[in-house]
C-alpha cells in the first residue's frame, strides 16, 4: 500500500514547484531570432502570428522545416539567454523554503537538446541546481503542486496534479488571466509568502 501524496496548498511553504524552461527560464524566442539571423543574414519572418506557441508554426510554411533545423543544432540550447529576472527567481523561490524543480520537455530533434539544457542550468544557476531537472514529454507524469509554463493549454495522459500558473509569453497575451512575469516581483510574490 503506498501513502498518501503530501499536497500543499499556495497559502503553505514547502511547495514543490516547477518551472517550466523554454521562454520561463531560458528566453527561447530571442535565441531563436539571434540563431536566425546569424544563419541566414536576416530577421525570421515571425510576426503577426504572435498567439501561436509554436515558433516554427509562425514562420512560412516553406521555411518551418529551418526552425527544427536550427533549434536541432549543436549550441542551440546552451546557447539561449536567461528570461530577464529568471535566475533570481529561481533562487529566491528556493531561498523561500520551496522545493524548486525545472520540468522541461525537449523538442524533437533531441539529440543536443537534453544535454544541453542541463548544462544551460549548470551554467546560469549552478551545479547543484543540475540534479533539480526534470526533462519529459508529458509533465502531467509529474507531481508539483505548481507548474509555472509559458504553454497556455498543457496536455498529457494524466490529471495534472500541480496548478498550472502561466507565465507570460507573447503567445498567450490573447488570454485573459492572470499571468507571471520574473522582473514584475508582485506577480509572484504570492509565492515568496508563507
Amino acid at each position: 500500500m503506498r501513502p498518501a501524496a503530501v499536497r500543499h496548498t499556495p497559502e503553505s511553504h514547502n511547495m514543490l514547484i516547477l518551472l517550466d524552461q523554454d521562454n520561463v527560464l531560458a528566453d527561447f524566442e530571442s535565441g531563436f531570432r539571434r540563431h536566425w539571423r546569424n544563419r541566414f543574414g536576416e530577421d525570421a519572418p515571425i510576426e503577426g502570428k504572435e498567439h501561436l506557441f509554436y515558433i516554427r508554426d509562425r514562420l512560412p510554411e516553406h521555411l518551418q522545416a529551418y526552425a527544427a533545423e536550427l533549434y536541432g543544432t549543436v549550441g542551440f540550447f546552451e546557447s539561449l539567454p536567461p528570461v530577464s529576472g529568471a535566475v533570481e527567481a529561481a533562487r529566491a523561490l528556493l531561498a523561500a523554503g520551496h522545493d524548486v524543480r525545472i520540468c522541461t520537455a525537449p523538442v524533437n530533434q533531441y539529440r543536443y537538446c537534453a544535454g544541453e539544457k542541463i548544462a544551460w542550468v549548470e551554467q546560469h544557476l549552478g551545479t547543484e541546481w543540475t540534479r533539480r531537472v526534470i526533462i519529459t514529454k508529458d509533465k502531467t507524469w509529474v507531481r508539483g503542486d505548481i507548474l509555472i509554463d509559458d504553454k497556455p493549454n498543457i496536455e498529457g495522459t494524466l490529471p495534472p496534479l500541480w496548478q498550472h500558473r502561466l507565465y507570460d509569453a507573447p503567445h498567450n497575451r490573447h488570454l485573459d488571466v492572470p499571468r507571471i512575469v520574473w522582473a514584475q516581483p508582485d506577480t509572484w510574490a504570492d509565492l515568496l509568502t508563507g
